[in-house]
């Protein structure tokens, strides 16, 4: 049987809490990635605490609610064992039609109102790390944050995060009140936060949260040219698994294989590996459902890469070569960067 070490910690910002290095990302518990499966979801969950994952992460959109639920009656028993993420903003016009329009509403009173309602479905007393999902950007960030803040000041939040946001955009929020922690997409495939957003984050004490640090399984070396997807797995709508542009990005990702295997891992703990070894102040968030993939992330922690091999791993996958936006043209304009 596998020995295993928890994970060394990191601290969310420069005054947030310590977690583990790997979070993990709940999502695909509930929705996105195939069919629900409570039973696993809630073992993965049981089990990534006992190897130190203490950083999980969630958000009311996630199932409509089905996430908040799970987390709180699985772990409720454990909860001073973890920091718990959720977010706010994106919302739908009938909750009883899930085909309904979507839109994204990051008011001051919307903030509170979807606060409580997270809290009910947890059943917890406190938000660890309240984020803004997304942006609209009628709603001055000022606003925002300040709503949140009142979260804080009511005992219902601890610390505040932005999702999806400008450098311009977080420095306004810093000023109204200090932000602990920017969730972004980030890894070997999507680079976009590396200089500006980054600078801004480290001048400012901000923790980066990297979401999709695996590109949505695309670095896990499991995807092929031809790959046939559940009619539920929401990547058979986005731009870089489609039938046009799949194959050239699956060759980009088999070119980490080598690195990979140089060092007897995987090719998705390589490019966690990498991903840590960009600073102490990036927070990897990979999601899964299955104890199996959890257990391999985690391994990841222990993964030391030499300087060349990073270089060679950011080498093999060039950011001018990938093929496709990371969303549909609507999930772009939600994005608004």
């Amino acid at each position: 049987m596998t020995e295993w070490s928890p994970v060394r910690q990191r601290q969310i910002g420069t005054a947030g809490p310590l977690v583990g290095s790997l979070g993990l990302g709940c999502m695909g518990m509930s929705f996105a990635y195939g069919p629900r499966d409570d039973e696993a979801s809630a073992q993965t969950l049981n089990r990534a605490l006992d190897l130190g994952v203490t950083h999980l992460d969630t958000a009311d959109m996630y199932g409509y609610g089905h996430n908040e639920e799970l987390i709180g009656r699985t772990l409720g028993h454990r909860r001073d064992e973890f920091v718990l993420a959720t977010k706010f903003a994106n919302r739908i016009e009938n909750p009883d039609d899930l085909t309904s329009r979507r839109y994204v509403d990051s008011s001051a009173a919307w903030a509170r109102h979807a606060c409580d309602a997270s809290l009910s479905r947890l059943g917890f007393d406190t938000i660890d790390l309240y984020y803004m999902h997304r942006r609209n950007p009628q709603t001055p960030i000022e606003e925002t944050v300040g709503g949140m803040a009142e979260l804080v000041t009511a005992g219902k939040v601890r610390w505040l995060g932005l999702s999806e946001v400008s450098p311009q955009t977080l420095r306004a929020a810093h000023a109204e009140h200090p932000i602990a922690a920017v969730q972004m997409e980030y890894s070997l495939f999507t680079r976009f936060v590396e200089g500006e957003m980054l600078d801004t984050c480290r001048e400012l004490g901000v923790a980066m949260v990297a979401y999709s640090p695996v590109g949505r399984g695309m670095l896990t070396g499991t995807l092929t040219a031809d790959q046939a997807w559940d009619p539920d797995d929401f990547r058979r709508t986005q731009p870089r698994f489609s039938e046009a542009n799949l194959a050239a990005n699956v060759a980009l990702a088999d070119a980490v294989r080598e690195v990979a295997a140089e060092n007897g891992v995987t090719p998705a703990q390589a490019a966690l590996a990498w991903l840590l070894a960009q600073g102490d102040d990036v927070l990897p968030i990979p999601g899964t459902k299955r104890i199996q993939y959890l257990e391999e992330n985690v391994a990841a922690d222990d993964v030391t890469l030499t300087p060349d091999q990073l270089e060679r791993l950011a080498a093999a996958v060039p950011p001018d070569r990938v093929a496709g936006d990371r969303y549909s043209p609507s999930g772009m304009r939600a994005v608004g960067l």
